[in-house]
């Protein structure tokens, strides 16, 4: 049978219509795929930054630091945990970023002295009494990256940054006059502005935490005196 002139025509329209349906559900279809792919994505964000604070507040009483109490804390599985952070080490990592200050504004009670023994003392004592307010943590990193020498390369090393913003002023004055003074004082200063020295203080010499500290930073201000002394010297 002969199809009519409007009969084609409204045939064409149907057609239309039904090609700009698809394209108006395929439009809604990807917006949906996005606004549900970038939720998931916050969602993620969410659940990472929940571990992470859980494991700072952690951190911050002193308590030992472990994989299920962080989990109990952010309110999330353990195996969730883990899924995010494949160790301890890895989270504790993350853990400390933001919770120290910068060396400046660590020392800037003493950003005006000439004196290095009194610089090198303050920054031993302000790294040792933030190591206590956070030594569950700083002992599971250090035990996690004994057992795994790997993972060294995470530790913080804040005692570094102290270090050197201690000596900052004097490293002209040192090198000009032996340029293995400033290399070796750092490494014995290493040692001894450190967790470990506290830690070995606290537990096996039975030293009290302010004990502790003060013989720590007793130690650093012998190690500096003797180089500046054993530099002049020399160069004398």
């Amino acid at each position: 049978m002969a199809t009519s002139e409007a009969d084609r025509m409204g045939q064409g329209d149907v057609g239309r219509t039904s090609q700009g349906d698809v394209g108006r559900m395929s439009e809604g279809g990807a917006r949906r795929m996005s606004q549900d792919g970038a939720g998931r994505v916050n969602q993620k964000a969410r659940t990472r930054r929940a571990i992470v604070v859980a494991a700072r507040e952690l951190a911050r009483t002193g308590s030992d630091v472990t994989m299920p109490e962080v989990a109990r804390l952010a309110l999330v599985s353990e195996a969730t945990a883990y899924r995010y952070f494949p160790d301890l080490v890895s989270l504790l990592s993350e853990t400390f970023e933001g919770l120290w200050p910068s060396p400046a504004e660590a020392l800037a009670p003493v950003a005006d002295s000439r004196d290095p023994v009194e610089r090198i003392m303050f920054a031993c004592e302000f790294l040792l009494r933030g190591v206590l307010g956070n030594q569950g943590a700083v002992r599971a990193m250090i035990s996690g990256t004994i057992t795994r020498p790997d993972l060294t390369a995470v530790r913080p090393g804040i005692r570094f940054g102290l270090i050197d913003y201690a000596l900052a002023p004097f490293e002209t004055t040192l090198a000009a006059r032996d340029p293995l003074t400033l290399p070796r004082l750092r490494q014995g200063l290493a040692v001894v502005v450190s967790a470990e020295a506290l830690f070995v203080l606290i537990d096996l010499c039975g030293l009290s935490p302010d004990q502790a500290i003060a013989s720590a930073a007793g130690t650093a201000a012998i190690l500096v005196a003797a180089a500046f002394r054993d530099a002049s010297a020399g160069h004398g």
